[in-house]
């Protein structure tokens, strides 16, 4: 019975970490996007969550986080990928 111990501990481990994993708690990924023009952009999805308020906001992609606006799909001057939406928002750096 001691031998059978860490092998049923083991298991309870893993299938801890599996249930937590398809209940969404895995976190953000992240991926690359490669459009025609041979530019990419560095995105992240961000998974569906209630915010304190009580409001649902859907799983979506945004850009990477980083020190600039420039590159955000909001930015004018830039597309999101996922919507075709053009960017309205003027830089602030």
């Amino acid at each position: 019975m001691k031998a059978l111990k860490p092998v049923l501990f083991a298991i309870l481990v893993a299938f801890t970490a599996l249930g937590a994993q398809a209940r969404g708690h895995g976190g953000s990924h992240s991926r690359s996007y490669h459009s025609n023009t041979k530019s990419s952009t560095s995105e992240t999805h961000v998974k569906g969550y209630y915010r304190k308020n009580g409001t649902y906001v859907a799983p979506h992609y945004r850009s990477k986080a980083n020190r600039s606006q420039k590159d955000n799909w909001s930015t004018k001057g830039n597309v999101n990928p996922h919507t075709g939406k053009e960017g309205t928002k003027e830089p602030k750096n």
